[in-house]
Order: structure tokens, then C-alpha cells, then sequence
């Protein structure tokens, strides 16, 4: 559609929302990311897997304020070098953002139904080199948005300009980024999820031998990262839907409306999920406190303690710390602290692919939203 069309929407309004979700995102993830590097002691698995979710939405959001201007402006003002750049690094958070979160989905089927066998995958070592391949794999798999981003000669905006035949390519590619950057991370995601509601229902009463306080810890463990999980999804879903819908049918330009929510709502998912850990997490929420609160806490010297994660009980979330007890009051407290280091586990995207190319935004689709 052409953007002229609506020229105070275009040059006012999305920009602002724009910003506004920028602003929410880059303070939330900034926030987490402080709570897992300075109030924790102990590496945990998932603590290293919501670290780079979290590193990877705070880069994603940087990409807001270039697409704001090129909205604002009705063009990309910053060049072809800027575009390319703000493209790849765009469109690698993205796919970073979904890998995360099928990682952590995985880590949770191990810690729940192999919580034995897979002692060595979910070592802190193993998840930083996951974590790693990550990383390396996202910038494979755009290595056509580094290649083909460019500013657009016929309206100066930043997108993928594809070589002939181009609609080819480019339904190439949004079939491409659909399959790999969503639909099958989300089916080994559901394919984890139905394995540990097996599992759960198999155990049956033997489950209740186990103390019931640290079965529910580790239900929150798992619930956190569905929930997580299912933001993402919701957020990222009519995104691809609509790809898949315009490359049969070119939406009119009245549709831009909806091109501008599915863009906004997936850069959103970035902001959603600091608010899921501190809503879903009460570890992230002390987290939160301490981090907003930090002179005061610094002051109570009674909150300085660490909480000890035994190899076996990692269940991976923030492990803040606890009050140290004397030798007399071990004993009695033994149970309680068990509790707790199973209650520490938590976290998730999960998420999460390529905002930038659509109007500025999105590897997917970036001629299908003009």
C-alpha cells in the first residue's frame, strides 16, 4: 500500500508506538539482564537461556527507532550500509528469539522426563555452548537478509531487494523463513510439551511419595516457560499468517491497519516477557526489587546470602540470595531449603523473525506490507 495514503498515521502516530514499545522493551530487558548478572551467584541452565533471550529482544528493540524515522520520513534516511546493517541484526534476533525458546522448551522435557540421564546436557558449560550455536545458526540461516538488504530504488525504503525472477525469491523466502524461523521450532515446542504432560500423567501416585511443595515448584518451573512460550506464539503467529495470506492475495491498501498491528504486536513479544518473569517468577520478582531498590538492599545485610542449587535439583531459574543460618538452626531448616532450590527454577522467550525488512521491519514479508 502506499504510505502517502496515510500520511498522519504513517508520520505520527506509528512512529509513537513505536517508540513507546521501544522504551518498554529496552527497560524490561535491561532490568532482567541486570537481575541474572547481579543478583545471581549460582550459573543455572535456564538462567543462561533467559539471558540470551533477553540480550537478544534488548538488540531486537534497537532496531525500533530506525523504522520509527523511515515511518516518519516516508523513506530510509541512513544510507545503504545502515540498512544492511539494522536489517542482519534484525532479523538475527528474531530467529535468535524462537531458537531460545525451543531450546528451553527441550530443557524442560530433559529436566522433567530424563531428569537423571540428561544431568551432563543441562550443565551450565553444555547450555553456554547451546547458546552459542544459537547464536552462529540464527546468522546462517539470514545470511540472505545480509546479503540482499538494500534501500529501495523506486521509494527509498529499507527491504530485501531480491535479484530476478524476484517473486521467486521472494515467495522463496517467506516460505523459507516461515518453516525454519516458526512452524517447526513451534511442533518440537508442542512435541515437548505433549511428551511432559505424558510423563506427569504416567508417574500417576508415585508422584505423591514426592514432597508435594516441590512438585509444585517444579510445576511453576514448567508453567513459567509455557506461558512464555504461548506469549510468543501469540504474538508472532499473525505475523506469519499474514505472509502466507499475501503471497496468494496483494492486500489493498486499506489494509494497512493491519499490517502496521501484526509489526507492533511482534516487536511487543520483546516487551512481554520481563513482565511474564515477574509476574510468574516470585525469584525474578525479588530480583526485580533489589535491582530497583539496590541501596536499600545493599543495606540489609540479612538478604546477602545465596541460595545452593544441588546438580541434581537445577531446575534453572534466578537463584537469589538467602539469609545464611547458623549451625543449630540446619537441622530444622533442612526441608525448607530443599524447597527453595526447587522453587528457584524458572524462566523462559521464548522467546524468540526479521522485523526490519516490512516498512523497516520483519525478513518475512518486507515487500508485502507496503
Amino acid at each position: 500500500s502506499d504510505p502517502g495514503s496515510h500520511p498522519g498515521l504513517t508520520a505520527v502516530f506509528i512512529p509513537l508506538i513505536y517508540g513507546m514499545v521501544c522504551v518498554v522493551g529496552l527497560v524490561g530487558n535491561t532490568l532482567v539482564i541486570h537481575v541474572i548478572v547481579h543478583y545471581t551467584k549460582n550459573e543455572s541452565v535456564t538462567n543462561i537461556y533467559i539471558l540470551n533471550l533477553a540480550i537478544a529482544d534488548e538488540l531486537f528493540m534497537l532496531g525500533l527507532p530506525f523504522l520509527a524515522v523511515q515511518n516518519a520520513l516516508l523513506s530510509w534516511p541512513f544510507g545503504s550500509l545502515m540498512c544492511r546493517v539494522v536489517m542482519t541484526v534484525d532479523a538475527i534476533n528474531q530467529f535468535t528469539s524462537i531458537f531460545c525458546l525451543t531450546v528451553m522448551s527441550v530443557d524442560r522435557y530433559l529436566a522433567v522426563v530424563h531428569p537423571i540421564r540428561s544431568f551432563w546436557w543441562r550443565r551450565p558449560r553444555v547450555a553456554k555452548a547451546i547458546s552459542t550455536t544459537v547464536w552462529a545458526g540464527s546468522f546462517v540461516v539470514v545470511l540472505p537478509v545480509v546479503v540482499f538488504a538494500d534501500v529501495l530504488k523506486d521509494d527509498g525504503n529499507c527491504s530485501i531487494v531480491w535479484p530476478e525472477p524476484a517473486e521467486v525469491w521472494k515467495t522463496s523466502f517467506i516460505v523459507y523463513t516461515c518453516t525454519v524461523g516458526f512452524f517447526c521450532p513451534l511442533l518440537v515446542i508442542c512435541m515437548c510439551y505433549l511428551l511432559i504432560v505424558v510423563k506427569v500423567r504416567s508417574v500417576g501416585k508415585r508422584a505423591q511419595a514426592t514432597s508435594s511443595r516441590r512438585r509444585k515448584s517444579e510445576r511453576k518451573i514448567t508453567r513459567m516457560v509455557v506461558v512464555v512460550v504461548a506469549v510468543f506464539v501469540l504474538c508472532w503467529l499473525p505475523f506469519y499468517l499474514l505472509n502466507i495470506v499475501n503471497l496468494q492475495v496483494v492486500l489493498p491498501g486499506d489494509f494497512r491497519g493491519l499490517y502496521v498491528f501484526v509489526v507492533v504486536l511482534s516487536y511487543a513479544n520483546s516487551c512481554a516477557n520481563p513482565i511474564l518473569y515477574g509476574f510468574l517468577s516470585d525469584n525474578f520478582k525479588r530480583g526485580f526489587r533489589k535491582a530497583l531498590c539496590g541501596s536499600s538492599a545493599r543495606g540489609n545485610p540479612q538478604r546477602a546470602g545465596t541460595e545452593v542449587q544441588r546438580p541434581s535439583e537445577e531446575w534453572g531459574a534466578i537463584v537469589l540470595q538467602v539469609p545464611k543460618t547458623e549451625p543449630t538452626q540446619k537441622k530444622r531448616c533442612a526441608q525448607d531449603e530443599e524447597d527453595k532450590v526447587s522453587e528457584a527454577g524458572g524462566g523462559a522467550s521464548a522467546s524468540e523473525i526479521c522485523p526490519s525488512a516490512q516498512n523497516g521491519s520483519h525478513c518475512g514479508a518486507a515487500e508485502g506490507r507496503r
